[in-house]
């Protein structure tokens, strides 16, 4: 089958770029192995997609933990503004909320790649069913692709298959593997955003949200803070999850017993001193009372057994006999109750993958191959990640139009 555009994958990126490419007036097909395209889409933001994230470029970059200085020229060109416009364009309603997290109105992600996948169909993108299996090559340019029902030539071929994580949405890392036919470099690839498996009691305190608190991650064989930030979590039967514990995952490498410590600080608005007053004035109302039924009105009901653990003092003792050194005990652990690393979850519960091909390899501007003419590597499939927030789906759009823009 002939055409000017092959693209693999019909994910975000794929489809953006589909969708871009055709309003310039390029012939395009999309290849898909999965029945329905944007399927990793559709489960984005809890299933309701977190679009992009309203702010600058400045902001997205800082939000990028590796080579964002690739992204700068995308970026500029098709910034989360320009996202939201596109969308918009569509039909989409959009709102910003907390965080500048830009979501649908209707909250549902299928709006989205409804937007998307019928934008294409409209433009003339041709949407196939089919297995990528190698490149076809010639004289160091790509002429098409070779698929398991049929092959498919054209004068560019993008590579946008997305990463490793979520496989059951059709993320399978078969991008990688046409990367190296290629001759691309591709760097290790893990989860990123995923959960973290900790030592300790957090199974006692399971299914405890915290909307605010706070976390910090020390790498204990540097001594050196790799992440802290204020935000949103969940204590879970392995450790935690939540968008805080999520972000604080890009960090972390390389890991074994002991290298990291995650410091919750379970009353962040407090300053240490503020918190004594208020546990003092807890305790003055109720004299008599046993420590460990005094703190329901301070704390969640299911870490108050971790708490009182953890600053040593016998639940049945009164706390009008709790000395200062004790209370500066239950002060530490309840601003910085500690829990030591055991690792990431798998692969397959990470929302985007850390690694991919070396952007080194690929021009900043048009995600064209430095090693293969015609060849562009697009979203995930690229060695770039950021936090949550929007801000990969933001890399998905941007390299998606750079590509379009460059056919």
């Amino acid at each position: 089958m002939q055409t000017d555009i092959v693209i693999i994958g019909g994910g975000a990126s794929g489809m953006m770029c589909a969708v871009q490419a055709a309003w310039l007036g390029h012939e395009v097909i999309v290849i898909e192995h999965e029945a329905q395209p944007c399927r990793k889409l559709n489960i984005t933001g809890k299933g309701r997609c977190n679009v992009t994230n309203n702010c600058d470029v400045q902001t997205v970059m800082a939000n990028l933990p590796r080579n964002s200085k690739f992204m700068y020229s995308s970026l500029s060109r098709f910034a989360p503004e320009d996202v939201m416009a596109f969308f918009e364009t569509l039909g989409i309603e959009l709102k910003t909320e907390r965080g500048n997290r830009v979501f649908p109105v209707s909250d549902k992600a299928q709006d989205i790649s409804g937007a998307l996948i019928n934008a294409a169909r409209d433009a003339g993108v041709r949407i196939v069913c089919d297995d990528a299996l190698s490149l076809i090559m010639e004289d160091g340019e790509v002429r098409g692709v070779k698929c398991r029902k049929s092959e498919y030539f054209g004068r560019c071929v993008v590579v946008a298959c997305g990463g490793i994580s979520y496989p059951k949405t059709g993320s399978t890392g078969d991008g990688y593997t046409l990367a190296r036919q290629a001759g691309h470099t591709v760097t290790e690839c893990t989860g990123s955003l995923v959960p973290v498996e900790l030592y300790g009691e957090c199974a006692q305190a399971m299914g405890l949200s915290l909307k605010n608190c706070g976390l910090t991650v020390t790498d204990n064989t540097t001594g050196k803070k790799v992440f802290e930030q204020q935000g949103e979590m969940l204590f879970t039967h392995f450790g935690m999850s939540g968008p805080l514990v999520l972000s604080a995952s890009a960090h972390m490498h390389d890991i074994v017993k002991g290298k990291y410590t995650f410091a919750v600080d379970l009353k962040p608005a407090l300053d240490e001193k503020k918190l004594g007053e208020r546990i003092l004035r807890d305790f003055s109302e109720v004299p008599n009372r046993d420590f460990g039924n005094s703190l329901g009105r301070l704390l969640p009901a299911s870490i108050i057994h971790v708490i009182i653990k953890r600053s040593g003092i016998s639940p049945v003792k009164k706390v009008n006999q709790i000395t200062r050194e004790e209370r500066e005990s239950l002060i530490r652990a309840i601003k910085s109750l500690t829990f030591d690393v055991k690792g990431l979850r798998p692969v397959s519960e990470a929302i985007i993958t850390r690694g991919g091909v070396e952007v080194g390899e690929v021009s900043p501007k048009t995600m064209e191959s430095k090693l293969v003419k015609g060849l562009y590597f697009i979203g995930e499939v690229l060695d770039v990640d950021g936090y949550t927030g929007g801000f990969n789906l933001q890399v998905a759009w941007a390299t998606a139009y750079a590509a379009a823009q460059a056919f």
